[in-house]
């Protein structure tokens, strides 16, 4: 089962291994495969941040097992800011390719607006033809699904997709409303 799944979570995971490696262990049995591993960074936008990396993707993802003599030389290991480290699980789970489903919580919370848009739209194309789970609490990722579970104390309170969801003025109508109010009021 775990075979057919890929994932990235809100709380994603980095290892104290190289990029390539962090990238590379969505698909062990492809872990040298540095073509398909860069082509996963290109679709999650991390490409950029890894290639300037001291030692590209090549560089360690941490700064562990290191002794003081190196605690100022980038050359033995970075540390990721938190976007940077959750394109890289992006890239992992792309890195996974054509797998039937995809869980996908929160997976840009860590990404300003222009990076949360692209990373939205590149894993709605990466998604098509397959099942995915989408958790958020922004909704406006939540718009194109097929159908939007609300849950509310544990229970599906209701479900449906955004259009109808919205006419029937809900508790997910409500919580849409407010979000979008922030982008839509004036004057202050």
């Amino acid at each position: 089962m775990c075979t057919r799944v890929a994932a990235v979570f809100q709380d994603y995971l980095q290892l104290d291994l190289s990029a390539a490696e962090n990238i590379g262990v969505g698909d062990i049995e492809h872990l040298n495969d540095r073509a398909r591993i860069v082509a996963a960074a290109r679709e999650a936008g991390a490409h950029d941040d890894l290639d300037r990396l001291p030692k590209g993707y090549d560089t360690l993802l941490s700064r562990m097992f290191l002794d003081s003599a190196d605690e100022d030389d980038p050359e033995t290991g970075v540390f990721l800011s938190g976007g940077q480290g959750q394109r890289v699980a992006i890239a992992r789970a792309m890195f996974r390719g054509d797998r039937d489903l995809l869980v996908l919580d929160e997976p840009s919370s860590g990404l300003d607006a222009t990076a949360e848009h692209t990373i939205h739209a590149r894993l709605r194309e990466h998604r098509k033809g397959r099942t995915s789970l989408l958790i958020s609490h922004r909704l406006n990722t939540t718009r194109d699904a097929d159908r939007i579970a609300v849950l509310q104390d544990g229970r599906i309170a209701e479900l449906g997709p955004h259009d109808v969801l919205m006419s029937e003025n809900g508790r997910y109508a409500e919580m849409f409303s407010l979000q979008a109010s922030g982008y839509l009021e004036t004057g202050r």
